[in-house]
Protein backbone atom coordinates (compact mmCIF):
# COMPACT_ATOMS: atom_id res chain seq x y z
CA UNK A 1 0.00 0.00 0.00
CA UNK A 2 0.69 3.79 -0.44
CA UNK A 3 3.45 5.34 -0.45
CA UNK A 4 4.34 4.55 -4.41
CA UNK A 5 7.06 2.31 -3.95
CA UNK A 6 9.73 2.80 -7.02
CA UNK A 7 13.02 0.88 -7.06
CA UNK A 8 15.91 1.41 -9.23
CA UNK A 9 18.35 -1.14 -9.83
CA UNK A 10 22.03 -1.13 -11.78
CA UNK A 11 25.22 -2.91 -11.12
CA UNK A 12 27.10 -1.55 -8.49
CA UNK A 13 24.27 0.75 -6.78
CA UNK A 14 26.58 3.65 -7.13
CA UNK A 15 26.37 5.50 -10.33
CA UNK A 16 22.94 5.24 -12.34
CA UNK A 17 20.00 3.66 -10.21
CA UNK A 18 20.89 6.25 -7.29
CA UNK A 19 20.79 8.60 -9.90
CA UNK A 20 17.48 7.49 -10.79
CA UNK A 21 16.30 6.88 -7.03
CA UNK A 22 17.22 10.54 -6.17
CA UNK A 23 16.14 12.45 -9.41
CA UNK A 24 12.44 11.19 -9.39
CA UNK A 25 12.20 12.21 -5.91
CA UNK A 26 13.15 16.23 -7.47
CA UNK A 27 10.55 15.66 -10.18
CA UNK A 28 7.92 14.84 -8.00
CA UNK A 29 9.03 17.36 -5.38
CA UNK A 30 8.61 19.94 -8.29
CA UNK A 31 5.13 18.72 -9.15
CA UNK A 32 4.35 19.30 -5.73
CA UNK A 33 5.32 22.54 -6.06
CA UNK A 34 3.52 23.72 -8.91
CA UNK A 35 0.59 22.09 -6.83
CA UNK A 36 1.26 24.79 -4.18
CA UNK A 37 1.83 21.25 -1.83
CA UNK A 38 5.51 21.48 0.12
CA UNK A 39 7.79 19.54 -1.52
CA UNK A 40 8.69 17.49 1.98
CA UNK A 41 5.47 15.59 1.18
CA UNK A 42 6.69 13.97 -1.12
CA UNK A 43 8.04 10.99 1.39
CA UNK A 44 3.97 10.59 2.21
CA UNK A 45 3.62 9.67 -1.76
CA UNK A 46 6.50 7.96 -3.22
CA UNK A 47 9.27 6.10 -1.90
CA UNK A 48 12.24 5.93 -4.68
CA UNK A 49 14.96 3.63 -3.74
CA UNK A 50 17.88 1.49 -5.21
CA UNK A 51 20.07 -1.61 -5.01
CA UNK A 52 22.51 -3.50 -7.10
CA UNK A 53 22.47 -6.67 -8.76
CA UNK A 54 26.45 -7.09 -7.54
CA UNK A 55 26.62 -5.61 -4.30
CA UNK A 56 30.75 -5.17 -4.02
CA UNK A 57 29.88 -1.62 -3.59
CA UNK A 58 27.76 -2.48 -0.27
CA UNK A 59 27.38 0.29 2.31
CA UNK A 60 29.36 3.09 -0.38
CA UNK A 61 28.54 6.30 -0.64
CA UNK A 62 27.29 7.54 -4.39
CA UNK A 63 30.19 7.97 -6.93
CA UNK A 64 31.04 11.39 -6.59
CA UNK A 65 30.38 12.02 -10.76
CA UNK A 66 26.75 11.01 -10.02
CA UNK A 67 26.27 12.92 -6.67
CA UNK A 68 27.69 16.01 -8.42
CA UNK A 69 24.78 15.35 -11.20
CA UNK A 70 22.07 14.64 -8.28
CA UNK A 71 22.99 18.22 -6.56
CA UNK A 72 23.53 20.10 -9.73
CA UNK A 73 19.92 19.16 -10.55
CA UNK A 74 18.25 20.08 -7.26
CA UNK A 75 18.83 16.88 -5.20
CA UNK A 76 20.02 15.72 -2.25
CA UNK A 77 22.82 12.71 -1.70
CA UNK A 78 22.73 12.51 2.23
CA UNK A 79 21.92 9.39 3.62
CA UNK A 80 23.10 7.21 0.36
CA UNK A 81 24.08 4.00 0.91
CA UNK A 82 24.72 1.34 -1.51
CA UNK A 83 23.59 -2.24 -1.30
CA UNK A 84 23.18 -5.69 -2.61
CA UNK A 85 19.75 -6.21 -4.34
CA UNK A 86 17.16 -8.57 -2.25
CA UNK A 87 14.23 -10.66 -3.39
CA UNK A 88 12.35 -8.40 -0.46
CA UNK A 89 13.21 -4.80 -1.96
CA UNK A 90 11.50 -6.29 -5.30
CA UNK A 91 8.79 -7.68 -3.47
CA UNK A 92 7.54 -4.61 -1.85
CA UNK A 93 7.67 -2.43 -5.31
CA UNK A 94 5.23 -1.13 -7.07
CA UNK A 95 7.47 -0.40 -9.85
CA UNK A 96 11.18 -1.87 -10.62
CA UNK A 97 13.58 0.39 -13.25
CA UNK A 98 16.44 -1.35 -14.61
CA UNK A 99 19.73 0.36 -15.95
CA UNK A 100 20.29 -2.68 -18.55
CA UNK A 101 17.69 -5.61 -20.43
CA UNK A 102 20.79 -7.17 -18.94
CA UNK A 103 19.51 -6.41 -15.23
CA UNK A 104 15.80 -6.62 -16.06
CA UNK A 105 16.27 -10.57 -16.53
CA UNK A 106 18.15 -10.58 -13.17
CA UNK A 107 15.10 -8.93 -11.50
CA UNK A 108 12.66 -11.23 -13.00
CA UNK A 109 14.71 -14.58 -12.21
CA UNK A 110 14.51 -13.83 -8.77
CA UNK A 111 11.28 -12.85 -8.68
CA UNK A 112 9.52 -13.99 -12.17
CA UNK A 113 5.95 -12.49 -10.24
CA UNK A 114 7.67 -9.36 -10.95
CA UNK A 115 7.68 -9.30 -14.62
CA UNK A 116 5.15 -7.48 -15.07
CA UNK A 117 6.03 -4.50 -12.92
CA UNK A 118 9.75 -5.02 -13.62
CA UNK A 119 11.02 -2.41 -16.63
CA UNK A 120 14.17 -0.66 -18.44
CA UNK A 121 14.05 2.54 -17.23
CA UNK A 122 14.62 3.82 -20.81
CA UNK A 123 11.75 1.13 -21.92
CA UNK A 124 8.89 2.61 -19.75
CA UNK A 125 9.82 5.97 -20.77
CA UNK A 126 8.52 5.16 -24.17
CA UNK A 127 5.70 3.22 -23.36
CA UNK A 128 4.54 6.07 -20.66
CA UNK A 129 4.65 8.38 -24.06
CA UNK A 130 2.22 6.24 -25.63
CA UNK A 131 -0.37 5.91 -22.76
CA UNK A 132 -3.34 7.83 -22.04
CA UNK A 133 -3.78 9.77 -19.31
CA UNK A 134 -7.64 10.27 -18.98
CA UNK A 135 -7.53 6.37 -18.71
CA UNK A 136 -5.51 6.65 -15.45
CA UNK A 137 -7.66 7.15 -11.77
CA UNK A 138 -8.00 10.66 -10.31
CA UNK A 139 -4.81 12.65 -9.82
CA UNK A 140 -4.78 14.18 -6.32
CA UNK A 141 -1.75 14.84 -3.59
CA UNK A 142 -2.69 11.77 -1.74
CA UNK A 143 -0.82 9.04 -0.83
CA UNK A 144 -3.66 6.14 -1.67
CA UNK A 145 -4.45 8.54 -5.05
CA UNK A 146 -0.73 8.37 -6.18
CA UNK A 147 -0.25 5.20 -5.40
CA UNK A 148 -3.56 4.04 -7.03
CA UNK A 149 -2.71 6.00 -9.99
CA UNK A 150 1.02 4.34 -9.81
CA UNK A 151 -0.16 0.78 -10.29
CA UNK A 152 -1.96 1.69 -12.93
CA UNK A 153 -0.06 3.41 -14.83
CA UNK A 154 2.18 0.12 -14.59
CA UNK A 155 -0.29 -2.16 -15.18
CA UNK A 156 -1.11 0.09 -18.51
CA UNK A 157 2.67 0.55 -19.78
CA UNK A 158 2.59 -3.63 -18.98
CA UNK A 159 -0.24 -3.90 -21.50
CA UNK A 160 1.39 -1.85 -24.22
CA UNK A 161 4.56 -2.60 -23.84
CA UNK A 162 2.94 -6.86 -25.01
CA UNK A 163 4.50 -8.13 -28.37
CA UNK A 164 6.81 -5.11 -28.23
CA UNK A 165 10.51 -5.61 -28.83
CA UNK A 166 12.95 -4.22 -26.52
CA UNK A 167 15.71 -1.82 -28.16
CA UNK A 168 18.90 -1.55 -26.95
CA UNK A 169 18.53 2.03 -27.17
CA UNK A 170 16.69 1.60 -23.63
CA UNK A 171 19.81 0.40 -21.89
CA UNK A 172 21.34 3.46 -19.62
CA UNK A 173 25.17 3.09 -20.31
CA UNK A 174 27.43 2.67 -17.53
CA UNK A 175 29.04 5.77 -16.45
CA UNK A 176 31.33 4.47 -14.00
CA UNK A 177 34.88 5.63 -14.02
CA UNK A 178 34.27 8.12 -17.44
CA UNK A 179 33.72 11.65 -16.77
CA UNK A 180 31.57 14.51 -16.22
CA UNK A 181 30.00 14.40 -19.70
CA UNK A 182 28.97 10.79 -20.04
CA UNK A 183 27.14 11.14 -16.24
CA UNK A 184 25.41 14.53 -17.54
CA UNK A 185 23.95 12.14 -20.58
CA UNK A 186 23.32 9.60 -18.22
CA UNK A 187 21.05 11.87 -15.90
CA UNK A 188 19.70 13.65 -18.99
CA UNK A 189 18.31 9.90 -20.14
CA UNK A 190 17.43 9.05 -16.59
CA UNK A 191 15.58 12.38 -16.51
CA UNK A 192 13.48 11.87 -20.00
CA UNK A 193 11.54 8.92 -17.99
CA UNK A 194 10.92 10.04 -14.35
CA UNK A 195 9.93 13.87 -15.37
CA UNK A 196 6.94 12.37 -16.81
CA UNK A 197 6.47 9.61 -14.29
CA UNK A 198 6.05 12.38 -11.47
CA UNK A 199 3.80 14.10 -14.21
CA UNK A 200 1.67 11.72 -15.07
CA UNK A 201 1.50 10.80 -11.19
CA UNK A 202 0.96 13.84 -10.03
CA UNK A 203 -0.20 16.32 -13.12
Amino acid sequence: MPPFTVLHVCMGNICRSPMAERLLTVAVADRLTRREVDPARVEELLHSHSAGTGGWHAGEEMNPPAARQVTSRGGDVAGFAARKLRSDHIDAADLVLTATADQQEYVTALRPDAAARTFVLGEFGRLLAALDPAALPAAEATADAVHARGVALVEAAHEARQGAAALSTDDLDDPWGRGDQCFSRVADEIEETVQPLAALLLP
